[in-house]
Order: structure tokens, then C-alpha cells, then sequence
């Protein structure tokens, strides 16, 4: 059997196992997720179980060290539900890395499964693109793309507000990363900027609810982009409706915030609340208040990876209507992946306003080449005992010659 056809044939298998779990009643609780996403070391932290669970019996731990789901009632310990004994599933339909995760998120979203040389994800368009207002430009990240999506987005009626991060206590020094709402430009100028720590922004969710904001966007890693369509595909209920765009930001890994004091104070001297700015180009880039610019190899910082990440096969946010990140030789573009039908118009409607700038991602062929090479390193560590569809595109694993 030929490469082409051996791929043809895991596609068709994939197809049939998705037309069978459909077929079936998902009877899937907390006792399958904790055993084979949470004990398995799959679990990202992104907390799509927690803000499904209509019991709130999910905690979460959004500290240094933590951001990993637990069950806080104490019936059947740790690993069974109450809920889930009744018949409860929500947990398991919301989980974006539970058995046929990208399968169901990629057939909900494109009509179709993704190819082996797919390994970015499926994708409409890539392109440049930058803000075209100097001072959201400035103020956000590599041209300050998604900052200016979303004050669009909300003068053009699409949204009412936004999950995304800020900094702990809304002051730089403190570098913790938290999930808020941003409903304002203010508020979304504010949360402008990477931080390289892990907020899962979905737990903002309540609190857009309870101010009264129905049509939200999520901006967050790429584990979270693929929450909804994850939601939407599993049928897991009214939840999932209020998040309408979903904006991806291309993620290799995060890291614990012990690193500031652990690696950066320690070794270098470096206070994380006189540090301004963070960005990540082949090195670990830190400006600091007094103007002063310093680089810190990448391998230096691989001990502090969060656990979440370790197994973590998504570079490209590739279940996001649009995914960005700031990739390739040209500074203060963003490489922009248009995914959906609903992030083409938007990014056509915005560069023939004038409110972004956009070239052909062609312009720079390196930039794409990174994404791919990062996507299948990424997703490369995804482990061979978990679910195969996730690895089709990868070369097979070298196996060593016995001595």
C-alpha cells in the first residue's frame, strides 16, 4: 500500500469512528475525562470543562504550578461524580482534547477532515497583517492585529466584549496573567501585549454573563480556540452559544511564573515589575523600564514549560476563526491564518476600511516555513498511546537499530 493510500485509509477510518460516535448515545463522564486526558497528562489547563460543568462541582487552580481541573466533591473521591453516575456528560463534551477532539472540531467547522500535510490546521488564507492606527499599533503586539480586531469587531456590532487576559491588579509589574472581560477600548488596549504565562480565559466567561454581554469573542492559546467548536460539535448545551468569534493566538508553549523569580531575578538580575515589554524571537526578548534591552536563550527557559504544554500538539490555533502570531523576519507584522467564513469577511471587510494593512504571507516564505516546521514539532508531541488521527502527517517514529 502506497503513503497515499495508507493516509486515505486513516482518513476513512477517522470518518467512520466520528459517524459512530454520532450514532451512539455520548454517555462519557468525569471518571473517563480524569482518567484519559487528566491522568494521562493530556490536559492543557484550558478550562472548557470547568466553565461547562452546570453543577460547579470542577475546580481550577489558576496559580504557579496549577492550572489543572479537580473534582471538589468529596462522594466518590477524586476520580468519579456524583453527576456524572446520573448521567451528567457536559465535562467530556466540552473537553478539547477528549478521544476524537480535532476530528469533530475540524468536521463542525470545514465540513471536512484535514489532510496529512495539514499539519497547521485547515486554512483559508494566510497573510501579513498590522493595524493601521499608529497607536493600537504600538500599544499591542506585532502590529497590534488583534487589538484591532476586536475594537472592530465591537464598533461594527459583531461582539459586545471579549475574554482575554490582563496583568494581575492591571499593574506590569506584577506579570501574573488573568482572564478578564474587555468590553471597552480601554479594556482592550489594556489587555494588549504577550505575557508567555498561561490565563485561560474562558474562565471569564461568568463575569461577561453577569455584566450582561451575550456575543463574546475569545481571545486565548490555541487549547482554548478549540473549546467551542469542540462544544459546538458535541452538542454540549446553551454554554457554548455566547462565545461568536474566536481569535487564536499561535502558541508553541507557556511557562510557570516561578521563572521570573527562578530564572530571570536569579540569574540576571531582572525584576519582573521593572520589566515593560516580553516577546519571544528565537530568544526570550525583555525590555526593561530604564530602556535597557536584554536576550535570553530559549533553552535556558525549557525547565519552567508548563506541564500543560508538555503534550500540547496545536502550535497553530487551528480550530480559531482567525489565528495570529508574530512569526518571520518582518517585525511588527503579524502572520495572520484566516480560517473560517466568518474570519475572511471580517479581515476583508477590515483591509478595505483601512483599519489594518495585509500583504500575501507569501511576501515571507520563511514565516510560513516556520509555522509548519513549529506545527509538527508541536504536534509531534503528542503522544503515540493517545488518540492516532492527531499524528497523521508526521513521519513515523525513528525506531533504533539493536545493537
Amino acid at each position: 500500500m502506497s503513503e497515499g493510500e495508507a493516509a486515505d485509509g486513516a482518513t476513512a477510518t477517522l470518518e467512520d469512528r466520528l459517524a459512530e460516535t454520532a450514532s451512539v448515545r455520548w454517555t462519557n463522564q468525569w471518571k473517563e475525562l480524569k482518567a484519559e486526558v487528566i491522568d494521562a497528562e493530556l490536559c492543557t489547563g484550558c478550562a472548557g470543562c470547568v466553565i461547562s460543568c452546570p453543577h460547579d462541582v470542577i475546580g481550577y487552580d489558576h496559580a504557579s504550578g496549577g492550572y489543572t481541573p479537580f473534582h471538589l466533591e468529596d462522594e466518590l473521591g477524586p476520580d468519579d461524580c456524583v453527576h456524572g453516575q446520573k448521567g451528567c456528560t457536559t465535562c467530556t463534551r466540552a473537553c478539547p482534547r477528549f478521544r476524537l477532539w480535532e476530528g469533530q472540531a475540524d468536521d463542525h467547522l470545514f465540513g471536512r477532515l484535514r489532510e496529512p500535510d495539514e499539519v497547521a490546521g485547515i486554512y483559508d488564507d494566510i497573510l501579513l497583517t498590522r493595524a493601521s492606527d499608529d497607536h493600537v499599533n504600538e500599544t499591542g503586539q506585532d502590529g497590534g492585529l488583534v487589538s484591532a480586531i476586536l475594537l472592530w469587531a465591537m464598533q461594527e456590532d459583531y461582539i459586545d466584549a471579549a475574554l482575554v487576559s490582563y496583568l494581575e491588579g492591571g499593574e506590569a509589574g506584577s506579570w501574573k496573567a488573568v482572564p478578564g472581560v474587555a468590553a471597552t477600548e480601554e479594556e482592550i488596549l489594556a489587555a494588549a501585549g504577550s505575557r508567555y504565562t498561561y490565563s485561560a480565559n474562558t474562565l471569564a466567561l461568568d463575569e461577561a454573563l453577569e455584566a450582561g454581554y451575550s456575543r463574546l469573542a475569545l481571545v486565548g492559546m490555541s487549547c482554548q480556540s478549540s473549546v467551542p467548536p469542540v462544544m459546538w460539535s458535541r452538542k454540549v448545551g446553551k454554554i457554548s452559544k455566547p462565545i461568536v468569534f474566536n481569535l487564536g493566538l499561535l502558541c508553541s508553549k507557556t511557562f510557570d511564573d516561578a521563572i521570573f523569580e527562578e530564572l530571570f531575578w536569579a540569574k540576571y538580575g531582572l525584576a519582573k515589575e521593572h520589566m515593560v515589554k516580553m516577546n519571544i524571537k528565537g530568544v526570550f526578548q525583555i525590555w526593561m523600564d530604564d530602556g535597557a534591552y536584554h536576550e535570553i536563550n530559549l533553552k535556558e527557559c525549557h525547565a519552567w514549560t508548563r506541564e500543560g504544554c508538555n503534550h500540547c500538539p496545536d502550535f497553530a490555533a487551528e480550530h480559531a476563526d482567525i489565528s495570529c502570531g508574530g512569526i518571520g523576519e518582518n517585525a511588527n507584522w503579524t502572520l495572520t491564518i484566516v480560517r473560517t467564513d466568518l474570519g475572511r469577511e471580517i479581515i476583508s471587510r477590515m483591509v478595505a476600511a483601512g483599519v489594518i494593512e495585509a500583504r500575501p504571507g507569501d511576501s515571507d516564505p520563511g514565516a510560513i516555513a516556520l509555522m509548519r516546521k513549529l506545527a509538527e514539532k508541536s504536534r509531534s508531541r503528542w503522544p503515540t498511546t493517545a488518540e492516532a488521527s492527531v499524528r497523521v502527517g508526521l513521519p513515523e517514529p525513528k525506531v533504533k537499530a539493536k545493537a
